[in-house]
This record gives structure tokens, sequence and C-alpha cells, in this order.
């Protein structure tokens, strides 16, 4: 297709010029036949596409109109209640909090509150005036040496690479003006990232970017050199992520600029494979023991690690190994499957790994269960945008939340879809400096912390609406689910909750008690 697009500028250059030598009708009408005359001939002999040689030149409008279907439906024809994976209203409250606009709206919801599926919370006689200060929470068990205070929303895993230098600056310069943390995602750190000096939460993948020797296994020393700056907070060792759970991958070679390859740690312009499992260790004790060494390179820095659960029985033998060698992480990130920014195959994304709701309430009640449930944190990361969606995934057994889309539509997202192609309209997902000079990071980070400040502010309203005072009294009794027109349950009668313990005294559920007999700490 790229050629034949040079060929009619070529064609339709060489017609201007012979028109303006000509200077006469004859010329217009020259330069009008001659590219369509030759584009017909191209049609109806190329083999590639069936309907242009069936319908040469007007076969080119079905092409046209299909690039453009998703924009036409997105600006033209979608209701406010309408539009994946986040609807119009959605994308708009995030817009208006960034820019510190009206996000109130009149005349009622507009959503469906008798649709099965609706959501809501009760609210109390005795609500409550909170001040306006962010009740922050304390992330460091006590095998942690420097606990970190950290907001209860933050920036999710995205990599420099997959978001633009542009984007990741403004990203973490309003991290640095909200105090609220910015995860680096498995690409490494870029000097965007410690530009100007937002905390950040170091993720390390399969790759090991930034801590990898030459040849791609890890490198104590690297790790401990990095993971030792002041602005690195936490670290955090990803075994899944929700986009494409279960999955390594390959950064093409011609992707991988000077740049992207000192984040890295990796040669320029070579291909970079990120295998689908970690070479360190192959057990759940050897995970824990990996986490180990991390914490203690790091100084002591609280570490933990994410995963989109899989196998229900794979997540409760790590919680065993926890039992069985007394090391416990500081904190675990559950992520979605409905969530994530990377690219990854359409039946990763849509039919592997467990969605958020099911996944956080399972890894509370194992934890629980267990007695391990107040020794580390629960973050929460999948579709995470509003004050609500904060509130809801606390009630379900998370004490924070990570959003990366949220933060995305604060940078300007427009949903278009695109992120894999390198050709965002926003120059938030692309490498092309003509599509990120557009991304002013002046203006995009104070709507990247004045979207953390709103969204904090509405969040702590839900909790004096509900007369919460403490977000730790947030419970699943309290969020409620349509199931039916006329049925409504609670999460808690959702999904049962387990007791303090309860696993190691052989009771409990009977799904759980035995998933939690067949565990083993030796093997996944």
């Amino acid at each position: 297709m790229k050629k034949l697009t040079v060929f009619i500028v070529l064609v339709l250059v060489a017609a201007i010029a012979w028109w303006a030598w000509l200077w006469s009708p004859a010329g217009w009408a020259l330069l009008v036949a001659v590219p369509l005359a030759l584009l017909l001939i191209y049609d109806v002999t190329q083999q590639r596409h069936t309907i242009l040689r069936n319908y040469p030149i007007f076969g080119h409008l079905r092409y046209v109109l299909e690039d453009f279907r998703t924009h036409i439906r997105q600006y033209f024809i979608q209701g406010d209640d309408e539009g994946v994976p986040f609807y119009r209203e959605q994308r708009s409250i995030v817009y208006q909090r960034a820019k510190r606009e009206i996000d109130s709206h009149p005349f009622g919801s507009i959503q469906n509150m008798y649709a099965v599926g609706y959501e809501w919370m009760n609210h109390s006689i005795n609500a409550l005036d909170l001040p306006p200060q962010e009740p922050r929470i304390v992330v460091g068990g006590d095998q942690c040496t420097q606990p970190y205070s950290a907001s209860r929303f933050n920036i999710s895993a995205m990599s420099f690479g997959s978001l633009s230098a542009a984007a990741i600056e403004a990203l973490n310069r309003g991290a640095h003006t909200g105090n609220f943390f910015h995860n680096t995602g498995e690409g490494g750190i870029s000097k965007y990232h410690l530009k100007h000096g937002g905390d950040l939460v170091w993720e390390i993948g399969t790759g090991y970017f930034g801590c990898r020797t030459a040849s791609g296994k890890f490198d104590v020393h690297m790790f401990r050199d990095n993971a030792r700056r002041d602005v690195v907070k936490m670290i955090e060792l990803k075994l899944s992520q929700g986009a494409k759970p279960g999955g390594g991958g390959l950064l093409p070679g011609v992707k991988v600029s000077a740049e992207i390859a000192a984040a890295r740690g990796v040669p320029i312009g070579r291909d970079v494979h990120s295998p689908a499992s970690f070479d360190e260790f192959h057990t759940p004790t050897g995970l824990l023991e990996f986490v180990q060494r991390l914490r203690e390179a790091s100084g002591g820095k609280p570490t933990g690690f994410k995963l989109c659960i899989g196998r229900p029985v794979e997540f409760l033998a790590v919680v065993k190994a926890m039992l069985e060698t007394g090391i416990v992480p500081d904190f675990i990130t559950i992520d979605g499957s409905e969530g994530g920014t990377g690219a990854a195959q359409q039946e990763l994304s849509d039919s592997i790994g467990m969605p958020l709701r099911e996944g956080l309430m399972f890894a509370n009640n194992a934890l629980v269960g267990a007695g391990l449930r107040d020794r580390l944190r629960l973050i929460a990361s999948g579709k995470v945008i509003t004050g609500f969606d904060i509130a809801a995934k606390l009630a379900m057994g998370a004490e924070l939340c990570n959003s990366a889309r949220g933060f995305m539509f604060a940078l300007g997202c427009i949903q278009a879809r695109v992120c894999n192609k390198n050709i965002c309209p926003t120059g938030i997902t692309t490498m092309n400096k003509w599509r990120t000079h557009g991304l002013a990071v002046e203006d995009k980070y104070k709507r990247v912390a004045a979207y953390h400040e709103q969204t904090i502010r509405s969040f702590i309203n839900i909790l004096g609406a509900c007369g919460i005072a403490d977000p730790a009294a947030l419970d699943p009794g309290m969020l409620n689910r349509r199931v039916s027109q006329n049925e409504i349950r609670t999460y808690r009668d959702l999904y049962p909750s387990l007791q303090n313990g309860e696993l190691l005294t052989g009771h409990g559920p009977e799904l759980y008690a035995g998933m939690w007999q067949n565990a083993s700490s030796s093997h996944f």
C-alpha cells in the first residue's frame, strides 16, 4: 500500500508539471484522468484485494471508511454511556478533573440502575465532613527497613518505549507535584523518569531491564546501583500482567534507540527477548528467596511482586511458601485481566487471566485464611479511574490502587486504540518525534497532578458520605451488586470471606481447603 501511495504521488507530480507546461483546459482533464487511469490499471491487475479487482477506484472508499469507522462512532454515534473499554462519561470525568473544570453533571444519572451488574455503596444518615488531607498508607512490613508512605492512588506500570519520552516526563513531574508514585514499567529507569524527582516504583520483568548482564541474566550489582537511588521507593517484580498474562515479549531492534538501550541495558538496534518466566527461580520458595535478595540489595526498601492471577492453586502455593520460609513480601499488586496498556494478542487480552474483582477477592481471602493479611499490602490495578473505583477496590480488600489508562486520559489520550502502531495522535504511545512534539510537558504534568488531586477528593467525599473516617473500615458488605432485576447481593454474599487463619486449621470453604491441600511450596 505504501508503494502504491508513492507511485500515485509521483504520477500526480508529473501530471501537475505537465499541466503547468500546457496551461490549457486539457491540462485540467489530464490532471484528473491520468492518475485515475493508472490507479484503475493497478486495481484490476493486483491480486491481493478482491474488492479492488471487482470495484476499481471506488473500492478504495471501503478501506478509507474502515479506517475512520472507530472515530466516526466515537465522535458522532456513541452515547455518553457507550464505548469500550471506557465509555464517554468515564473519559469526560478524567478530562474535566485534569483540567480543573466543573466535574458535576445535571439532571440525574444516565446509568441504568436496574441493569444486571450495576454496583453502588450505601450512604449513611450519619455522614461525615472529612478533612481534605489524603489518608495515606505505609507500605513496608517487619522485614523492610525503609517503609514508604504511599498515596491511595498512583500511576501504574507503563514503560519508556511503550510511552513516549514526553509522556514519561509529564507523568513523573505530575507524580512529584502531587506526591504519589510512578511505576516505571518493566522497561527500566530512563532519564525521563529521573528528570523531575517523582517517586518511583521500579518494576523488574523477566528481561531484567536495567539490571541485566550482556547475556540477559540478572546483575545484582547493577540492580543495587539503580535500586538505591533516592527516587526509587519500592521494588516490584512482575510475574505477569493483565494485558498479556503468561507471555513474554520481543522488542524489535528497529525500536531499540540509544535512549531505550540506555534505560534497558541492552545493545542499540538489537532484538530484545523477554522470556515467559524468570530464570532466577522456578518454585514458590525460589520466588520468595529472590524477593528477599532484591529487598536486601535495595537497602531494605519495600519489595513485592505483581501478577494477574491464573491458576489459584499457584497463588496458594506462594502463600504456603511464605509460611514455610518466613519471607513475606511487603506488597502484592493484583492486576486484572481487563487492565493493561501494552499491546497483546487479542486472545490473551480477552480470554486468559482472572479479572480484577475475582483476583483481588481471592488473593485477599487466601492471605486472610493463612493469617498473613496484616503483614503486607494489596494493590489493585485494572480500570481504576474514579473515586468510587478506589473505594470499591478497597472494599474488596486492597489498600491502594494503581491506574494506567486513567493517567493516560489525563495526558490527553482520546482512546484512539492505536497504541501498538506507533501512530498515537496525542503523542503518548509513540516514539515519532513529530507526534510527541504536540505533548507539552509544561501543561500536561499539571493535568496529571490535578486529576490525582480531584480523584482523591472524590474518594474522600465517598468515605464521608458512607460515614467512614478510615478507609480500613471499608469491607465487602458495603458494596452492592444487582444480580437480577429483583435481586441484590453484597460482595460479602457473592464472595464468602475466610476467617483469619482458617486455612491453617483445615476448615474453610471446600474450594479453598481443597486447593490449599494440593498447593506445594516446591512447585507451581
